[in-house]
C-alpha cells in the first residue's frame, strides 16, 4: 500500500485512466467484430467508416499501437471490399 500522497493520486490517477483505456479498446472490438460480420453493401460503408475513424483516433491518442491499428484497418478493408465485390 503506498504511503506517500503522491503515491496515492498516482494510484488514483491510473486506475481512472485505465477504465477509459479499456473501454476505448472495448469499443473497438466490437466495432471490427460489427464490420466483418456484416455482408450487406448498404450497411457495411458506415459501419466500415465508423470502425476506421475510430481506429485512428484512438491509435493518435496511444491507446492502441500504430501497428495494431494498421493490422486492423488492413483487415477490415480486405472484408469491405470482398463484400463491394460480391
Amino acid at each position: 500500500m503506498a504511503h506517500h500522497k503522491s503515491a496515492k493520486k498516482r494510484i488514483r490517477s491510473s486506475e481512472r485512466k485505465r477504465l477509459v483505456n479499456k473501454m476505448a479498446e472495448s469499443r473497438i472490438k466490437t466495432m471490427y467484430k460489427k464490420v466483418l460480420a456484416t455482408d450487406k453493401k448498404e450497411e457495411i460503408e458506415k459501419l466500415y467508416k465508423e470502425a476506421v475513424a475510430l481506429i485512428d483516433r484512438n491509435s493518435a491518442k496511444g491507446i492502441i499501437h500504430k501497428n495494431n491499428a494498421s493490422r486492423k484497418k488492413a483487415a477490415l478493408t480486405r472484408h469491405f471490399n470482398k463484400v463491394l465485390a460480391s
